[in-house]
């Protein structure tokens, strides 16, 4: 069962604006702008080792890339020493990390290719993981579940889910939010969703039977059903740009603190290890559960900012479809990966666990820096091109009255 949620309109295609001086990536068939098309953009280090690392990656790698890799390793080490006790937080590690796992996406620009599997990159890479999934494994705890059987899986999922308390971001965006806030809510998103479904498609060759099939059905509904205009991401760069974003792939890596990073870095860390992968199976079932009604919430506050079905489609298609996308995942997908496969039934819950603990980082920061009245990112987006959306009336959006 697919979504078929759309606006009473067909959304106009609405041009995006190549704000802050980046342009948007061309299509090599039209030569128009193809949203979201491209290699990540190359980061500004924040630190020893993500400078060290930028600099190795600048050059191909060799028959002495383990030679030239030295310096990086030299600096994980100073790194790793100095985010001891909130690596979740370090803005150097993570960025490393993020670093390293595109190299398995789109691609890093400037970067060759060949360092994908380029074994030191891939040791230096592993170390930087052990202290990383620990972390996480420490952030998210172990839920206990004594069931093996679907039903009981997707239960103790559905319960855990519910026993989140978590600060809402989506609510503060219904009630209180500004046009700013808005445009920053999808910035901070944007690393993830405009490559939504990616990191959790690393699991479809790892599944077999009826897991797999209830992956892929989830997996075909994110991606359009076939058709481009209706993949996800896609529909995040239309919000992009209906608040005047650039919707250029990656465009905001520099922007985002660390919690965003580390929230990504999860996903890709449990997609990408054949050993997790009941991990990455929980980690989607918690993402899809705790979707649908934060989606709901998210539209409301962006029509309340004066925006109109283009800029809110993506939000409203996740109210439909995410209401069954958590059904199929909890039961049909993670509760029958459990069935057969028990031993993963931990790593399940573990999963789930991460992905409501590491989002739910992402919330109390965005939460905690607006209700100072300041910016969520690490460096301010430029100003909406043209007449800014409609603000919300006095005491109603911007900082908590007292």
């Amino acid at each position: 069962m697919t979504s078929t949620a759309v606006p009473t309109h067909a959304p106009a295609a609405v041009p995006g604006p190549a704000t802050d001086g980046v342009a948007p990536a061309a299509s090599p068939a039209t030569g128009a702008a193809t949203p979201g098309a491209g290699r990540l953009p190359l980061p500004q280090p924040r630190g020893p080792l993500s400078a060290a690392l930028l600099a190795a990656l600048a050059e191909a790698p060799g028959p002495d890339a383990a030679a030239a890799l030295r310096p990086v390793d030299d600096a994980a080490t100073g790194a790793l020493d100095a985010a001891s006790g909130r690596l979740l937080r370090d803005d150097d590690v993570q960025l490393a990390l993020a670093v390293l796992y595109e190299l398995h996406y789109r691609g890093v620009e400037g970067v060759d290719d060949d360092w994908e599997w380029e074994p030191a990159l891939l040791a230096l890479r592993a170390r930087l993981e052990v202290p990383f999934e620990a972390a996480v494994r420490e952030r998210a705890g172990q839920p206990a579940c004594a069931a093996t059987d679907a039903a009981g899986v997707a239960r103790r999922l559905f319960g855990l889910a519910a026993a989140d308390d978590g600060p809402s971001l989506s609510r503060w965006v219904a009630k209180r939010a500004d046009a700013e806030q808005a445009r920053e809510l999808l910035a901070l998103k944007s690393l993830y969703q405009l490559k939504e479904a990616d990191p959790h498609t690393w699991a479809v060759p790892r599944l077999a039977g009826a897991p797999k099939a209830a992956l892929v059905e989830i997996q075909a509904d994110e991606y359009g059903g076939g058709r481009p205009g209706r993949m996800h991401a896609e529909l995040f760069a239309q919000a992009m740009r209906g608040v005047g974003l650039d919707d250029t792939y990656g465009r905001y890596v520099d922007a985002v603190p660390a919690v965003a990073l580390a929230a990504l870095n999860t996903m890709s860390l449990f997609g990408l290890h054949r050993r997790l992968r009941g991990a990455i199976v929980g980690h989607l079932a918690a993402f899809e559960m705790t979707s649908s009604v934060p989606s709901r919430l998210y539209g409301n506050g962006f029509r309340r900012l004066g925006h109109d079905a283009d800029t809110t489609w993506y939000f409203d298609e996740h109210v439909e479809a995410d209401a069954v996308h958590e059904q199929i995942a909890a039961r049909d997908l993670a509760g029958r990966l459990v069935e057969q496969e028990p031993a993963l039934r931990d790593d399940v819950l573990l999963g789930a666990a991460a992905c409501l603990a590491v989002e739910g980082d992402v919330a109390a920061h965005a939460l905690e820096r607006w209700q100072q009245g300041a910016s969520a990112l690490r460096v301010p987006l430029d100003p909406v091109p043209g007449p800014a959306p409609a603000s919300p009336a006095p005491g109603e959006g911007g900082t908590p009255r007292a």
